[in-house]
């Protein structure tokens, strides 16, 4: 049973305000993109990781990742979702229904390889399959229309997705697909096995697994390996 990973980087980071697509921009001296190729690689179950690159990025044959035989690319597209279905359809003359697909953030350079094996772990006698997560450790406000607070939301139960999220192919690739003919462009592949009627596994992981949003994240994400390299 082979182990695919999945990284859809077509993305062009309009939330970041800046010229260079978020997943090119620079942490201690390398992309953050590399820095997260670097880390799936790492996993030596993982047998492909394909990344999903926008239709004119004229980055990615720049990084040394390009040359290494576990990685491919395929043209990502408008959405997420789509850039996701598009890497499992560039899979789908080699990979079976039930092998596990790893789909990860392109812009979460700071996952850690055990956190990974813990998901693969933790997956492998599950139903349907699973995602990296963390309990909500802050008091969560819900906003009304004019700015204010409506309500104090209960975290008792809440988590924050996080990625990779794991899923068998088949079963991924007919949600997904189900999810955009519907019109709902989900936004992380858990949502769409949801909308399929399964409920994902939440495994928790380590609260550095930090998503690069903001400016401000390359610093921290920047403190974070570097305090990762010193364990």
């Amino acid at each position: 049973m082979a182990i695919w990973a999945i990284v859809p980087a077509a993305g062009v980071g309009a939330r970041m305000m800046a010229a260079t697509p978020k997943q090119y921009l620079l942490i201690n001296g390398k992309s953050v993109i590399a820095h997260t190729v670097e880390r799936l690689l790492s996993v030596t179950e993982i047998d492909r990781v394909v990344i999903a690159t926008h239709p004119q990025d004229t980055l990615w044959g720049s990084l040394g990742a390009t040359t290494n035989s576990r990685v491919t690319t395929c043209v990502g597209g408008s959405d997420r979702c789509q850039s996701v279905l598009n890497a499992l359809l560039c899979l789908e003359k080699v990979a079976e229904e039930r092998d596990w697909v790893l789909v990860h953030d392109a812009v979460r350079p700071c996952v850690r390889k055990d956190d990974i094996e813990v998901l693969l772990c933790e997956i492998e006698q599950h139903s349907v399959g699973g995602l990296l997560a963390m309990p909500v450790s802050s008091t969560l406000k819900r906003a009304g229309a004019d700015g204010n607070i409506a309500a104090t939301v209960d975290r008792s139960d809440m988590w924050l997705a996080a990625t990779p999220q794991a899923f068998r192919y088949g079963r991924l690739l007919t949600a997904l697909k189900n999810a955009i003919t519907n019109g709902s462009l989900v936004t992380d592949e858990a949502s769409a096995m949801e909308l399929a009627g399964f409920a994902p596994k939440l495994v928790r992981c380590r609260a550095d697994n930090i998503k690069i949003t903001y400016s401000e994240d390359l610093l921290l994400a920047g403190l974070i390996m570097t305090a990762q390299e010193s364990e």
